[in-house]
């Protein structure tokens, strides 16, 4: 079970992207040269479904291997924990959660009023990813397991289900300025080993 990466971000609506209010990562299991491109990628599939998530709602999204776990506060401040598949749903949302807590109780409505991406938000998601890689830390979260149990609906979708009709996640990848070509190119080499690996 592990816990890659949690991040905050500021919701702006469906046609303009949100403000990254700060990105932690855990990627000591991937080799040294790969962390810069899966943390390029991780970032930027956790903005795109930030972006697509409406406020009130809570969504978990499968990619390849890992879950991005999101919820939109209604407030329009935004959460999201990057988990493998190992690490349970609900203690997934209890580190969003908590993290979204945390960091309004130390900058109060201060995030509100970023107009670019920043770490304002740095050392409460370093602190969270540290303290919840176990699972069972998360899930003593009582006030958070009460929310959870009052959500309706937790939507499990693909990523090509969160993008608009006729969007590709590779055209984005193609678009996107958050990415530098190294980690487009580990997206794609990635994208073709695993469909080789898909038809044997």
């Amino acid at each position: 079970m592990k816990l890659l990466a949690v991040a905050l971000y500021t919701y702006k609506g469906t046609e303009v992207e949100p403000i990254c209010l700060g990105f932690a990562a855990e990627l000591s299991s991937f080799g040294y040269f790969q962390r810069g491109s899966v943390k390029e990628l991780l970032s930027f599939t956790s903005k795109t479904i930030v972006q697509r998530t409406q406020p009130g709602q809570r969504q978990t999204v499968k990619q390849e291997d890992y879950f991005c776990h999101v919820h939109v506060k209604d407030s329009g401040i935004a959460g999201v924990a990057v988990c493998d598949r190992d690490y349970p749903t609900i203690a997934a949302f209890s580190v969003v959660n908590k993290a979204i807590e945390e960091f309004l109780q130390a900058a109060g409505d201060s995030w509100r009023t970023a107009a670019a991406d920043n770490t304002a938000a740095l050392q409460v998601l370093e602190a969270a990813l540290l303290k919840y890689q176990d699972p069972v830390a998360a899930d003593k979260l009582t006030k958070i397991q009460k929310d959870l149990d009052e959500t309706k609906v937790i939507l499990h979708q693909t990523i090509d289900s969160v993008l608009k009709r006729g969007e590709k996640l590779d055209t984005l990848v193609d678009k996107s300025a958050d990415l530098s070509l190294a980690s487009q190119m580990f997206y794609k080499q990635a994208r073709k080993t695993n469909s080789c690996c898909k038809m044997m």
